[in-house]
């Protein structure tokens, strides 16, 4: 083949689909199951907060106990004005 000349059809194509070497095929699997498995443990979490949830509609009460503040009494005035008659 020299310098300048054009390579043939299957030379072409052989180099587009070369087969990947065991241990890249290997590690495509690997993932592909992480990944499986990762959104299979996501459904699990999102199903067990949907099933822990409250049901809505439900009441609740809550109660407090205030205690008194000490009040200090107020100072009275009172104006008695008499007419002059």
């Amino acid at each position: 083949m020299s310098v300048g000349a054009p390579r043939s059809y299957r030379a072409r194509e052989g180099d587009r689909y070369r087969r990947p070497s065991p241990g890249r095929r290997a590690l495509r699997w690997i993932v592909r199951l992480a990944v499986v498995a990762a959104v299979f443990v996501a459904g699990l979490a999102v199903g067990r907060a949907l099933e822990s949830a409250p049901s809505p509609g439900g009441s609740q009460t809550i109660v407090r106990t205030l205690d008194p503040l000490t009040i200090e009494p107020r100072e009275r005035t009172v104006t008695v004005t008499t007419s002059g008659r």
